[in-house]
């Protein structure tokens, strides 16, 4: 599976968000929204490496972890999706600039 499948995939699901909370009366989540969400998905995952690195104790972490990865990885997914970002090619831009910088010391 490709970074566009996924990205599809992530979308889905969000238009399937956002036809629930309608159906509650509940608004659809902006971008703005998701970022704050993906935010505090941040916060988990840290918790998450805090707990790996021996300084938290948390109960199944390695599944939680997974999870809180998988969390911000849709956040990313989606707002790619809304600001007409090709993810695969930004990423591949930042791996370029990351190694010409290791070049030049």
């Amino acid at each position: 599976m490709n970074m566009q499948d996924l990205q599809q995939k992530a979308v889905a699901v969000l238009e399937q968000y956002h036809q629930a909370n309608e159906a509650k009366g509940k608004k659809r989540w902006s971008t703005k929204e998701i970022a704050l969400g993906m935010t505090g998905d941040l916060g988990d995952l840290q918790k998450m490496i805090l707990a790996k690195e021996g300084y938290r104790d948390i109960e199944n972490v390695d599944q939680k972890l997974s999870h809180e990865l998988g969390d911000v990885l849709w956040s990313l997914l989606v707002l790619s999706d809304s600001y007409d970002i090709d993810l695969e090619q930004a990423f591949l831009g930042t791996i370029e600039e990351l190694k010409s910088r290791l070049h030049q010391g």
